[in-house]
């Protein structure tokens, strides 16, 4: 029994997935980016969509929603907290909760901050975490809606999966985050090579998603809000970790 994955871009920066359990071949989209893109890879894969599993309600990961639904019947799976904005929900789920693929089972977590109901889905057996735009590589995503707290505690809960989880996030966007990274952790030598990676990766074009947890934890100055040489370096070693992390989103927002 394995979870099956296909990764492509959507839109200008976004990727789709599809997720399929190998055993049954149920198969699942997470998010909803582009509608036309995702239906022709199923199509394409032979993997018919059955559910929808939405992360959270921005339109560029819900607006596809009802086209699916309309041409293949899908569920949607969605956060609770937003599934009167996401609409058509029919499995609103929050913290703690089973999703079933097939035979594999993904645990939600609560990841709010970009968005207050944001979930990432963990597949623990597979080693996998779909975190949508909560966690990135090299990065992380912008607080519309809820506190640096609140935040910095949902990537503290991925921060804590096993170092082996392969990090599935939503944007092509490390390219930039590394510029950021190395601007507040110059002396970072993880950083520093995992930057260089970066570059040769979309020199040719390819994608840089999916992450690793440690390398993100290594790396990563969104993970890395308890480090004292990052403390020392934005001059908050007393701060708490929120403050830390609040400060270092703040720094992004204006980069």
């Amino acid at each position: 029994m394995a979870l099956e994955i296909r990764q492509f871009p959507c839109l200008q920066d976004n990727y789709g997935f599809l997720i399929r359990c190998s055993e049954t071949g149920a198969t699942a989209c997470i998010d909803t980016p582009e509608a036309d893109v995702i239906l022709k890879e199923s199509q394409t894969l032979d993997w018919p969509i059955r559910a929808i599993w939405n992360t959270h309600h921005h339109w560029d990961h819900a607006g596809g929603n009802e086209a699916i639904r309309q041409a293949t019947g899908a569920r949607i799976v969605a956060p609770r907290a937003e599934a009167a904005t996401i609409g058509h929900v029919d499995q609103p789920v929050a913290a703690g909760d089973a999703v079933a693929l097939g035979n594999l089972t993904a645990r939600v977590m609560d990841v709010g901050g970009h968005t207050l109901g944001h979930v990432a889905y963990w597949f623990e057996e597979a080693g996998v975490a779909f975190v949508g735009d909560s966690l990135f590589a090299l990065g992380c995503g912008r607080m519309f809606e809820g506190t640096p707290q609140q935040m910095q505690a949902g990537l503290a809960r991925l921060r804590g999966l096993p170092p082996e989880t392969v990090i599935y996030c939503a944007h092509e966007y490390t390219q930039v985050n590394a510029r950021f990274a190395l601007s507040v952790d110059p002396e970072n030598a993880a950083l520093q090579s995992y930057a260089r990676r970066v570059d040769e990766l979309r020199a040719e074009d390819k994608p840089t998603i999916p992450t690793v947890l440690a390398a993100e934890c290594e790396a990563n100055p969104f993970l890395r809000w308890d480090d004292e040489g990052l403390r020392a370096r934005l001059g908050l070693q007393a701060a708490s970790d929120a403050e830390v992390f609040a400060e270092l989103r703040r720094r992004k927002d204006s980069f």
